[in-house]
């Protein structure tokens, strides 16, 4: 039987070598080479984390740091390089979520709807 962690690295590296990965990086390294979609992009990450870090701690978002959000959003979303490095990472997360989906698949059938007999 291979050994789980052996098969975890298989799995890093063939999302590592995957066509969505290397588009991410190849979007992210065209965005950090170009110092306002740089700043604009880190700007805009810090504004994630922030309003991340507040939610996680229970403390109120106010409208104002709302549409500051948004506001930072929009102009992010209008940048061509960010807004491809931002569909980039999409498409990532995707292949990374429907991996998840499968490698939690034998603990969904394990604990499943219990009113369905396990088979």
């Amino acid at each position: 039987m291979a050994n789980i962690y052996d098969n975890a690295y298989d799995l890093e590296k063939a999302i590592r070598n995957s066509e969505e990965f290397q588009g991410l990086k190849e979007a992210y390294d065209a965005v950090m080479s170009e110092e306002s979609a740089k700043k604009m992009f880190e700007d805009f990450r810090q504004t994630q984390i922030t309003l991340q870090q507040k939610q996680m701690q229970g403390e109120e978002i106010s409208e104002e740091e709302v549409e500051q959000a948004r506001q930072v959003v929009e102009l992010v979303q209008q940048h061509p390089q960010i807004s491809t490095l931002m569909e980039q990472e999409q498409r990532l997360n995707t292949v990374i979520n429907d991996v998840s989906q499968i490698i939690t698949k034998p603990l969904e059938e394990l604990y499943g709807n219990p009113e369905e007999p396990q088979q």
